[in-house]
Parts: C-alpha cells; structure tokens; sequence
C-alpha cells in the first residue's frame, strides 16, 4: 500500500496514515516521502511498517556513509538523511513533544524560536561504543529492533583508537558477554569494561585499563577529567564541550555566580558541569549516587567549594539553591525527583534531557510545581541516530512559592506544611 510519510516522531519513525485515517509508524520513511510499505504490526490505535519502495524521494534522502547499515546494524538508523535533514527533525520532534506531552504553550518552544545548539562531528568523534558479539564470537552491534549481532570490521562514528581495539578482540563462540570500550582523545589510553564472563573474550591485553574501576583521564576545554569505566560519561569529548556550553548559555553567568544562591548539580555524574561551570568559590551541591561517578567527582571537584550528596536525586533533603542544573538518564526525573529539586525553591532551573517524552514530561511536572519556560535548545550528540539532547531553561514564577513537600502556593498564602 502507498503512504505519505508527514513527520519524524520520537523514537525514529515518520508517522503516516492510512486510507482509513489509521495512524502507522513507517521505519525508514522520511518527511513527505510517499512510499510502498509492508506492514508488520498491527494494533487498535495504530500500526507500523516498513519501507519497500520509494516512490518519491525527499530532497534529504541520501545514500547511508556507512556499508553496515545494508548489513542491518542498528546503531545509527538515520544515515539515510542529511546531517541538516537530521538536525532539523530533531527539533521539530523536541517542538512537538512539549507541545503534547509537556502542555507548553510558551513562544520559547515553537520550533523557529528554539536554540540550535550544534552538532558534534559525525564521523569518527565517538569515544565510548558497547560492543556484542555474534554466534561465531566476532564482534558488532544490535541489529535495530532484535538482539541478533550485526559483525563489524570498523564503525564509521567510533575514534580511530576504538576501531583499533575493536580490531583484536573477539569472544568465544556462543558467548553473550558485552564489553564497553572507551579511549581518551588527549592521552590515547584505552578502557575495556567486560559486562559478562571476561575469560570469554579475547584481545584485551590491546587495551590499556582493564574493569569498572579503572580510570582514564580526558581533557574537556582546559580541565582534565578523571572518568572511571563504571561511570557514565559523554559520547565524546566534543560532546562534553558542546554540553557545557550550552547549558553555560542557558543557565545564565548570574545565576553561576552564585548571585542567587549554592549551584546544585543533580544528576552530577563524575561533575563534568560542575567543574566546568561553577566558578570556585561558589558553593555547590552535587548530587549522585552511583559510587564510581562519586569517586570521580571527588577528584575532579577537589579545588571547589563543593559538598557531594550520594544519594537518589528523589531522597535529597532539599537545602536553599540558588540554580538546579539537572542531567538524569533517559527515564528523566519523574515526580519524586521534581518534588524534592522544587522544595529548594530555586528560582532558576536548567533541564537537560536525552529522551523528547521523559523530558517534555519533566518539564509538565515543573510547570505545575511553579515553573515557567523561558528558553528550549537543542543539541546533538548522537548524529545519524534519532537521539537528542534537548535543554530546557526555566525561571520561578514571582506570583508562585514552592513548600516543602513541592506543593505551590500564592504569595502571601499560608505555606502547606513539611
């Protein structure tokens, strides 16, 4: 059947719809592309499908850079597409998300309003990959959508020094042992992080540091960041550099300055934006409770006026702040961790998310504990693929208090109590 693909959505897919009216999810189609589909699921509400011919073309459609793609490696679903094509969808699926799921009325996130904030190089920059292996034990990535293995001799956006490793190991047959490289552009030394049996693979001794505990060092701007393996970190140290720089813009030098109070860093990881942006004798507050990313934020945060918090983000007793910047995983921080950020009663709030839905949520709850957007951008860190860093700016409402329990009220009304 003949389709017309209208938009990308979350997640990848164009949406499109039926003689019916029936909405489905073609994989592979681009914006205003009509094509033949085969469809492949098929529920009450909706349907997906997949692209068997292009009958015409959109003017972004080009021939994927990379030869795995035909092979069905899932890692990067949106070669087909231009790299302007790409970015331009990501910020129209940001637009649309908080316009449905976030209940965003403010100009700031019309999509000629929001801030483009960059891209990081699309070839050869990423600095961190999580390798699997097939039944024969060589090594690739995910099929999309399965967990079959795709082989593969070198990944078009990977560093030259991850492809170098990924050149010598391998596992033995049948084995489902994955291994998390990741390599240090300004000193060369490369990590290997074995999820499963390490005995299963082979090639390790071509890497320099070996377990969750091992520690490479990385310079972003002018500083050097001790990351360990079991620690998350960005794709690269161009993302790293992108990221602050845009949260810098967002988060405003007044606020930095510590004008309006303590810096609080939820979601603080190994203090990559604490470090960078918080000058040093600013009281700042980091909050995080994974143990190897609090080892590093020790070191990495050693000459600030900094207190690190190792707990949930959810079970942080809040204390005055005078900006929240927060960067959760792609789940977002969900309405416990909003309650307890919001009882700080900041009157400034910068959100950055990895995932349009959980965010534009997120972004919902703070409205509706007193928040209001000022300003949205976009970022990309993952070209190729449908993932984005969407960054949100957000200020107090005067008119609104935050209690202690997250609850709003008028100014001048009797807070609800603790």
């Amino acid at each position: 059947m003949e389709v017309t693909a209208q938009q990308l959505v979350a997640g990848g897919d164009a949406l499109a719809r039926l003689p019916s009216g029936k909405v489905i999810f073609v994989e592979g189609a681009l914006p205003g592309e009509v094509v033949r589909v085969q469809l492949t699921d098929t529920r009450k509400d909706f349907g997906r499908a997949t692209v068997e011919e292009i009958l015409s073309a959109s003017p972004d459609r080009r021939e994927p850079p990379c030869p795995h793609v035909a092979d069905g490696c899932g890692g990067c679903s949106w070669q087909h597409m231009s790299p302007e094509g790409q970015y331009e969808a990501k910020v129209r699926i940001v637009a649309e998300s908080l316009a449905r799921t976030g209940k965003v009325s403010s100009a700031a996130a019309e999509v000629e309003n929001i801030v483009r904030f960059g891209a990081v190089e699309p070839v050869g920059s990423r600095t961190t990959i999580r390798v699997a292996f097939d039944a024969e034990g060589k090594p690739g990535f995910r099929a999309r959508s399965s967990h079959d293995v795709v082989a593969i001799k070198k990944c078009l956006v990977a560093h030259p020094l991850l492809n170098e490793a990924l050149s010598h190991i391998s596992a033995a047959p049948g084995s489902d042992a994955e291994v998390v490289l990741r390599c240090s552009v300004s000193t060369g030394v490369v990590g290997a992080l074995v999820y499963g049996f390490e005995e299963d693979i082979d090639g390790l001794d071509a890497v320099d540091v070996l377990g969750d505990e091992a520690r490479i060092s990385e310079r972003i701007d002018t500083q050097d960041f001790g990351i360990s393996m079991g620690a998350f970190f960005q794709s690269s140290p161009q993302a790293a550099e992108l990221l602050v720089r845009a949260v810098r813009t967002m988060a405003g030098a007044e606020a930095l300055s510590g004008s309006f109070g303590p810096v609080v860093d939820a979601y603080g990881g190994g203090g990559l934006l604490a470090a960078s942006l918080v000058p040093l004798h600013v009281p700042v507050v980091l909050i995080e409770d994974n143990e190897f990313a609090i080892d590093d934020a020790k070191q990495n945060l050693r000459a600030h006026q900094a207190k690190i918090v190792p707990v949930p983000v959810e079970e942080w007793r809040a204390s005055a702040a005078g900006i929240i910047i927060a960067d959760p995983a792609r789940s977002g921080m969900g309405a416990n961790a909003v309650k307890a950020l919001a009882a700080s009663g900041a009157p400034r709030f910068v959100l950055v998310s990895c995932d349009p839905a959980a965010g534009s949520r997120d972004v919902r709850l703070l409205t509706e504990a007193g928040y209001v957007v000022d300003a949205v951008g976009v970022l990309d860190l993952f070209p190729h693929t449908n993932h984005l860093e969407m960054i949100t700016s957000l200020s107090l409402n005067k008119e609104m208090r935050v209690g202690p329990n997250g609850e709003t009220f008028a100014l001048g009304d009797v807070p609800p109590a603790a």
